[in-house]
């Protein structure tokens, strides 16, 4: 491209000198006589006249008939400037001193030369210089010569009658020196014009283009061009121009569009203007990354990835990554990948197209996340019979985990970001179908995860009733809706722990202590589990009967019923019951006095331990007979001078008795035949006073104590055969 013309101007040169008058007394000098008037320059005429004496300076005049110029010189010869060109002027000339100035000389014709012609140089191409100009008033001719700025070479020289001439076969980017002048009619040349004008560079050659496909910038380099100041390297194509400018060998031009073919071409340029250029080098970017990228898994396991094809991809690579760093790819000419893909993992694709030059930028990263693994196992740790507690292990992508239980229309749910949920208020011996579902935000929750099927335990029994019966068997009875339970039935208390297991619903108990506080309960148990204890039923058994218990007759109507303390008996009631009618006795101690007790009489005594609620224990023991009564009517006879008889009245039934007289000189004792109401003693002291006791004499052999004493005084004056004289009554000791 040829660079803006360049304008040439003529330099005309002019000088003015001043003159300073000097006064002189003396008379004006002479007038000069004008030699010749000549025009070297387009604006000036250049006066040669004698030297006048005296004279201190001169006044040259110009004159065209409309102008009229001035011009004080100091001696010949003398320019008067500013003057037209190719203009006939009437020239005089004065001189001047301190006197004055003479008068004009006689006038001298002269005409300027022609103007120089104002040049407007390029350089079209770079072998090509091209001068133009304007017409050249009273010009009939030009000429025009060119040769290299440092004079060396050959110089051109052209004459034209045209306004515009063209130089060829020049160097190209050389600095060319180009003047012109004008000639009139008479062969006169006018002023020259010189301008300096450098060709326009060549184009460059050997271009190389190396391209960065992941700067999306190619580097281009050339050999260097003569004259060229600087270069441009364009990058085109249907859609985008990019350029870059340099004054060395290589540039670079960024910011390339991937997918898309440019023309690559390289300008020189230098003052003249810029080379055409002749070759170009085709570049072809690496292609776009792949768009409206979709990923898909269908079914679970198997991921698809398509694409869209893009301009200048030769094949694809689709890398998936996973979040644990493991990385596969995929290589096709086609716009779809299949990949194997595990549950629970974030899979980061991307997709890039490639060919000669390269990969293609990196698109958009997508990510994946494949639902979250399903828990395998789930282990039920406590199983009740309105809870269930399962754990399970960790699975991979879950963020939270939903079980759910559901047993015909009852839904039971928990969610909870731990691998461990407690399902609770389900109904006892129903069986659940549990499911635990891993979620996870992005994916949802897993729906494909498996059941299992978990029975609650049995229901917790009711025990309706518990019974004893006459052989001191503890009968317990409850009510339950569990299917095929075995029962336990547990009585606990200080004694120990007793049980009986049913499958019915009720089950008997035997071989408790008596005199015990127990708790009863009730559990069920099936296959699942075990139930809740059954709300507790107090039971207590029977106090203990005494161990030994002892009859004592304190006197003939009173008796002492004594015994061992008894097991869980707060209260004791004592029976003698004869066909005579029945004594009885309560008491909180171990022993009772049984008054009104008829003597000579079999008796049956019973005991009744009752504990503090009143439970009785019936006890039963041998048939007890009160002592005989005491005889009546005892009288003593005196049988000689030593022997008393002692005379007294039998109770009814058989008895045996024994007398005793005590007095100060001894104790006697006699023991009739049996049968008889009377006892003699023999060798009795006379003169005493005696205690006489008839006592009947148990089965054992035991003397009664209680019967009533009488006091007798034997004298020994009188006949020996008498009554003793009685004394008095004393009470039994």
């Amino acid at each position: 491209m040829a660079g803006r013309p360049t304008k040439c101007w003529p330099l005309i040169g002019f000088s003015l000198i001043c003159l300073k008058m000097v006064a002189s007394a003396k008379t004006v000098p002479e007038i000069p006589t004008i030699d010749q008037a000549y025009s070297k320059i387009s604006n000036s005429i250049t006066v040669e006249w004698a030297t006048v004496p005296g004279a201190t300076s001169y006044l040259l005049t110009a004159e065209d008939g409309d102008t009229v110029i001035e011009t004080t010189v100091a001696n010949s010869p003398g320019t008067v400037t500013g003057l037209k060109a190719a203009t006939v002027y009437q020239i005089t000339v004065r001189s001047i001193s301190a006197a004055g100035r003479s008068q004009a000389s006689p006038p001298k014709q002269a005409k300027t030369v022609l103007a120089a012609p104002i040049l407007e140089v390029s350089s079209p191409s770079p072998d090509s210089i091209l001068v133009q100009w304007e017409a050249v008033y009273m010009a009939i001719g030009f000429s025009v010569s060119v040769m290299r700025a440092n004079g060396l070479g050959r110089m051109w020289k052209e004459n034209t009658t045209n306004t515009s001439l063209t130089f060829g076969s020049l160097e190209a980017g050389t600095l060319y020196t180009i003047k012109a002048y004008a000639w009139n009619a008479n062969g006169m040349p006018g002023d020259d014009s010189t301008c300096n004008q450098r060709t326009s560079p060549r184009a460059p050659a050997n271009i190389e283009v190396s391209f960065d496909s992941g700067a999306l910038k190619a580097s281009v380099s050339w050999a260097p061009t003569e004259g060229a100041f600087n270069y441009t390297v364009m990058a085109l194509s249907d859609s985008s121009e990019r350029s870059c400018h340099t004054t060395l060998r290589t540039c670079t031009i960024s910011s390339l569009r991937c997918g898309t073919e440019y023309l690559i071409s390289v300008l020189a340029s230098n003052d003249a203007g810029s080379s055409k250029s002749t070759s170009t080098e085709a570049l072809k970017t690496v292609a776009c990354a792949p768009g409206r990228v979709t990923i898909r898994e269908d079914p679970p396991g198997h991921l698809s990835v398509a694409w869209s094809n893009v301009d200048l991809g030769d094949y694809y690579v689709a890398f998936v990554k996973s979040d644990d760093g493991l990385e596969v790819h995929c290589n096709t000419s086609f716009t779809q990948c299949n990949f194997l893909s595990e549950c629970g993992f974030t899979y980061f694709i991307s997709v890039f197209a490639y060919n000669k030059a390269g990969q293609s930028p990196l698109g958009d990263v997508f990510n994946y996340t494949t639902a979250p693994c399903c828990p395998t196992d789930m282990n039920p740790v406590l199983v009740s019979s309105d809870r269930v507690e399962i754990v399970w292990s960790p699975v991979r992508g879950a963020e939270l985990y939903e079980t759910k239980a559901v047993a015909g229309f009852t839904v039971v749910e928990c969610n909870d970001t731990a691998p461990a949920c407690t399902l609770s208020a389900l109904e006892c011996d129903t069986k659940y179908n549990i499911t635990v579902h891993s979620f996870s935000e992005v994916r949802g929750s897993n729906t494909s995860c498996t059941s299992q099927f978990i029975t609650t335990a049995p229901c917790s029994p009711e025990i309706k009733n518990v019974s004893k019966d006459a052989f001191s068997t503890i009968n317990v009875h409850w009510q339950s809706t569990n299917n095929d339970a075995i029962y336990t039935v547990t009585a606990q208390g200080e004694k120990g722990l007793f049980r009986c297991s049913s499958r019915g619903e009720s089950c008997a108990m035997v071989g408790l202590p008596c005199g015990s506080v127990f708790s009863v309960t009730a559990v069920a148990e099936t296959q699942a589990g075990r139930s809740l204890p059954s709300y507790s039923v107090p039971l207590e058994t029977v106090p203990c009967c005494p161990a030994g218990l002892t009859v004592t007759q304190v006197t003939q109507s009173v008796i002492n019923v004594s015994w061992t303390v008894a097991t869980g008996a707060r209260t004791y009631v004592t029976v003698l019951e004869s066909h005579a009618g029945q004594l009885k006795c309560l008491t909180h101690q171990n022993q009772c006095l049984l008054g009104c007790v008829s003597c000579g009489i079999n008796y049956t005594v019973a005991l009744k331990a009752i504990s503090a609620t009143g439970v009785t224990a019936d006890c039963a023991y041998q048939s007890y007979s009160s002592s005989a009564c005491c005889p009546l009517g005892v009288k003593l006879y005196r049988l000689g001078p030593n022997g008393i008889r002692i005379y007294w009245q039998a109770s009814r039934g058989s008895v045996n008795y024994s007398t005793d007289l005590y007095g100060s000189k001894g104790i006697f004792t006699c023991t009739p035949s049996a049968g008889l109401s009377f006892c003699d003693v023999t060798e009795i002291p006379c003169g005493d006073v005696y205690t006489v006791m008839v006592s009947p004499v148990a089965e054992t052999g035991l003397k009664l104590t209680f019967c009533p004493k009488k006091i007798y005084s034997v004298t020994c004056s009188g006949s020996t055969l008498g009554m003793v004289i009685y004394r008095g009554k004393r009470n039994a000791e």
